[in-house]
């Protein structure tokens, strides 16, 4: 018999299962209410839509869709791509462009060209759990940085660099979620993030600007994104369709200088070649006929009924002693118990109740966020939503 265990590398022993993926399984299972993953709803896919592109991208297209690709992208989703960051106020070309396999990929790609082991990245806290354990794949030191109801605390985060510099391991990026973040549901104000490119620029340390629901706003008014009051090139700038199209395609892009561009790409030819050109030409042909901002539109108005059905449960049937955030937009919101409480440990009172979160200990380098938990409330019907609460308000309750 082989040992495996002998045979793995370093980083792989360090690899840990992703509490979502794990609880993603439950899904599966009709009576559970899941508020784990970050799902979009599958109800609202555009089906017929999608089969009409795919039905034209073989016909006129078949020859590039079913082949190999160019590493960054089809060039014609490249340049719609560009064409798009420049509505939103980004300065670029093309070439500042790659496509990806999802934001995800992007994260790990970032963190293969960034980070040596023992590299620190500063994130929030709590922070995307995918990030954190992109970050911790490539052997990069996470460490968290405090939030407020402004996001990011950017005095926290300046007095943290001040120390982290005097010691041997370099900082290599700030990692953020500016926009309804994921797990907090907290948007970053236009001060804090002035105040975030200011500390980028005074210290030399680039921003990776993660967006994926900046598009999925309820109410309030669009803050710009940081990229775009960057003139100096200090952010890398993520995007994806699996918030506002479908999951399924795998599809995310990065803007960035094209120095790093140019180094990521030779990263992904390692990794997979190419992103598939059928889904990238797929997509494309969706957003050429001008179907993706009416369908966003439409999932905007339907994902609010379900935030609202959440959180008006949650003033109904949560003790006072609870607190919880109150996103403008987005998939989660976050909640916190009173001290003492584990949410790991009543996820088993929750599951025997037939509904399921994710812990808030996953959210954090550092292991805190214990009596935390994040609720989804996208997938679920707004009437699901309300009982899933309702259950959940009563294994709070015999916490309490």
């Amino acid at each position: 018999m082989i040992s495996w265990d002998a045979l793995f590398s370093e980083r792989a022993k360090t690899m840990k299962a992703s509490a979502i993926r794990e609880l993603l399984k439950l899904v599966t299972q009709p009576d559970i209410i899941s508020f784990g993953g970050g799902l979009p709803d599958p109800h609202f896919f555009p089906i017929h839509q999608l089969q009409e592109c795919v039905h034209d991208v073989l016909e006129t297209n078949s020859a590039i869709a079913l082949q190999y690709g160019a590493t960054e992208g089809v060039p014609a989703l490249r340049s719609w791509l560009a064409e798009d960051a420049r509505s939103k106020g980004l300065d670029v070309t093309v070439e500042n462009v790659v496509v990806t396999a999802s934001s995800q990929q992007a994260l790990d790609l970032i963190a293969k060209v960034m980070l040596d082991p023992g590299d620190i990245a500063l994130v929030e806290g709590p922070s995307y759990l995918g990030a954190l354990q992109a970050f911790a794949a490539f052997q990069g030191q996470a460490i968290a940085i405090d939030m407020d109801e402004q996001g990011i605390r950017t005095d926290i985060l300046e007095e943290r660099i001040k120390a982290i510099r005097s010691g041997t391991r370099p900082i290599k990026f700030i990692y953020a979620v500016p926009s309804f973040q994921n797990p907090a549901g907290i948007t970053m104000s236009i001060e804090r993030r002035r105040q975030l490119l200011d500390i980028s620029q005074r210290y030399n340390i680039p921003i990776v600007e993660d967006h994926p629901y900046h598009a999925l706003r309820y109410e309030g008014t669009r803050v710009p994104s940081i990229a775009s009051l960057d003139a100096d090139g200090h952010v890398i700038y993520l995007e994806t369709f699996s918030k506002i199209l479908s999951p399924g395609f795998r599809l995310g892009w990065v803007v960035a200088p094209e120095p790093f561009t140019r180094k990521l790409a030779l990263a992904k030819q390692a990794t997979d070649l190419c992103s598939s050109p059928f889904n990238q030409l797929i997509v494309l042909e969706f957003c050429k006929r001008g179907y993706l901002e009416p369908h966003v539109a439409h999932i905007r108005r339907e994902y609010a009924k379900k935030r609202d059905a959440m959180l008006n449960a949650m003033d109904e049937f949560f003790p006072k002693e609870v607190k919880w955030t109150r996103p403008e937009g987005g998939m989660f919101l976050w909640v916190e118990l009173p001290k003492g409480i584990d949410t790991t440990e009543m996820l088993r009172d929750a599951l025997e109740v037939k509904v399921a979160y994710v812990g808030g200990t996953g959210f954090y380098p550092d292991g805190r966020g214990e009596n935390c938990m994040r609720l989804n409330f996208s997938y679920s019907t707004p009437e699901i939503n309300r009982e899933g609460i309702r259950r959940l308000s009563e294994c709070i309750r015999k916490r309490l």
